[in-house]
């Protein structure tokens, strides 16, 4: 028996335009703030620019979902950490 797996994804306009399609691998919030792991879709994991991405994600006034960069290496460190604990534990 065959059992397919479906996901979650998103798709974000990236600054230069383009649509990237990102499977949603977990959600969290984080001293306060929302943020979101991803692995792009349309990537071949062979590529040296593979990898998770990790978003923060807010609610504009106009009440739209946005999915920003985290400009702080220490923030995004910090948040990586925690999200490697949530997804993968104890592993290497």
């Amino acid at each position: 028996m065959s059992e397919e797996y479906e996901h979650d994804t998103i798709t974000i306009v990236d600054e230069a335009g383009q649509e990237l399609e990102l499977e949603v691998l977990d959600t969290m919030e984080y001293k306060g703030k929302l943020y979101g792991a991803y692995l792009p879709m349309d990537m071949d994991e062979n590529d040296p620019d593979y990898g998770m991405i990790i978003l923060q994600i807010t609610t504009g006034e106009d009440g739209e979902t946005y999915f920003d960069d985290i400009e702080d290496d220490n923030e995004l460190n910090d948040v990586y950490e925690h999200f490697m604990l949530v997804l993968y534990g104890d592993e290497d």
